[in-house]
């Protein structure tokens, strides 16, 4: 049992490791916390063409023809097939206040927008390279991973105004394998405060137990199921703030959040999930893809 004193009060934070590799004393801050930052992991100039990339992919979104809204309070998505059939490609959702009363977008559609998801890393090559690195590849090796995959990817807009809470959450609820191996690598590409909206993290919380799991019933709906449902004690949330290029890098059971953006900054940030395969990852998981792009890591 996690007692009130066994729980860190502080997220770990470090310089990143030139080559990726983390140190004995990182490894160990994050199985004690279930959440590291690494400040400067990815430089000015990568993070600039992702953005850019992501900016590319937008102006060929009409919003007009796909009005998919994605939100972690309203869970609108449960139903939603361009949603659930998103896994082996690249979709846009928009964010739940996107629209006025007459149906129309309150502001341009870059920041209209939730997130991109959930196969970018696969399916452009700007986002291969971006997700694909030594350092990003050497970085998980330390954790543990044996055989690694990358399962999911999404560029998170947060866009100003109207970007929305996310609820406090576990991704392991999602992202399930059995045993657990879901490891998130969340990347600041523009500063990420409290103003705009930053993660914020239950440090040591990863060691309660799966509250949720989430999974495909047979005619596809999406069903949220219920472990345990005793409250999380957000009173000990730590805010990670990130400046552009930092890594944040959590356990799957880790529970996150973040505030609804209420600045007239944005705040965009690109997040993989990875896997381990040597680990059952469930056919009635919600994301699943086709034989004709099978999973990869970091080759």
């Amino acid at each position: 049992m996690t007692h009130q004193n066994d729980i860190p009060k502080t997220i770990p934070t470090f310089d990143a490791p030139p080559d990726g590799r983390l140190s004995a004393d990182m490894v160990a801050a994050y199985r004690d916390a279930g959440v590291i930052v690494l400040k400067g992991f990815v430089g000015e100039e990568a993070c600039t063409r992702l953005r850019q990339r992501a900016m590319e992919m937008v102006e060929t979104f009409d919003p007009s023809e796909v009005r998919s809204v994605f939100s972690s309070a309203m869970q609108t998505q449960h139903n939603d097939s361009y949603f659930i059939d998103s896994g082996d490609k690249i979709r846009f959702f928009l964010e739940q206040d996107a629209f006025d009363e007459s149906g129309e977008l309150r502001q341009d559609k870059e920041h209209s927008l939730n997130k991109l998801g959930h196969a970018m890393h696969d399916c452009d090559a700007v986002f291969d390279r971006f997700s694909r690195t030594p350092e990003l590849a050497a970085a998980v090796r330390a954790l543990g991973v044996d055989d690694p995959a990358i399962v999911q990817s999404m560029y998170i807009f947060k866009p100003p105004n109207i970007g929305g809470e996310v609820v406090c959450h576990q991704d392991s609820t999602y992202i399930y394998t059995e045993p657990e191996s879901c490891v998130g690598f969340w990347f600041a590409l523009e500063d990420a405060t409290l103003e705009n909206g930053c993660m914020q993290f239950i440090p040591g919380a990863h060691k309660l137990p799966l509250k949720k799991r989430n999974y495909r019933k047979a005619d596809g709906e999406l069903v949220m199921e219920i472990l345990d449902d005793t409250p999380w004690p957000e009173e000990n949330k730590v805010a990670a703030e990130a400046e552009m290029g930092t890594l944040v890098i959590f356990d799957g059971r880790a529970p996150h959040l973040s505030a609804a953006n209420r600045s007239s900054r944005s705040r965009h940030a690109y997040t993989l999930h990875v896997i381990d395969q040597k680990c059952h990852y469930p056919a009635e998981n919600w994301l699943q893809r086709g034989d004709d792009l099978p999973l990869r890591g970091f080759d």
